[in-house]
């Protein structure tokens, strides 16, 4: 895909300003808004010493509720296919293939833990269970045997731990700044 623009500080400044304009929004009936969430799995990631491709993949992971914001709904739990909508936006605008798949995969590591640890569905929020069946439902042995095999499972896995974590209650987000530093860095690296 060829991206949309060529000038990375454009690229970010359009992109956090996604963020700005529909970041407190309801993030589908969780008690944070869709840029808190994303802020506090970004900082679980950094927090824990991952790179800066996967600290990004964390904070862009629900970028699809936010960029197509007017997408086919989940009953009224966010965009269907938002990790793919998120993904596409992201390879459109020349962000690496790793994060972009990281971002895609992020729904497939739900699926997948459901499968592999069924104690793990009733641990998900309401919200993430209602969702559940829009993407997929429960992995078939099949397929988590071909998600076992992506060299990035066990990162994929950790974002979606990420992704339930996030979900904390009346904890402030940070300075965006660092991660759109992070981002036109990661753009001028491509």
């Amino acid at each position: 895909m060829t991206p949309t623009t060529t000038n990375p500080q454009e690229t970010v400044e359009a992109l956090f300003a996604l963020y700005a304009a529909h970041g407190g929004d309801d993030y589908i009936g969780e008690p944070v808004s869709q840029l808190e969430h994303m802020w506090q799995a970004a900082a679980l990631a950094k927090a824990e010493g991952y790179d800066d491709e996967v600290v990004l993949a964390a904070f862009f992971h629900d970028l699809g509720h936010l960029c197509a914001h007017d997408a086919a709904s989940m009953d009224g739990f966010g965009a269907v296919d938002h990790e793919r909508l998120g993904a596409d936006y992201l390879r459109a605008r020349g962000f690496s293939e790793r994060l972009a798949a990281l971002v895609e995969s992020h729904v497939l590591a739900k699926r997948y833990l459901t499968h592999k640890y069924p104690e793990y569905l009733r641990r998900l929020s309401p919200a993430s269970q209602a969702t559940l069946a829009f993407q997929g439902g429960v992995m078939s042995a099949a397929e988590a045997a071909a998600f076992e095999h992506n060299p990035d499972a066990a990162t994929i896995v950790r974002l979606r731990e990420w992704d339930d974590q996030a979900k904390e209650a009346h904890r402030p987000v940070g300075p965006l700044d660092s991660l759109k530093y992070m981002a036109l860095q990661h753009l001028l690296n491509q």
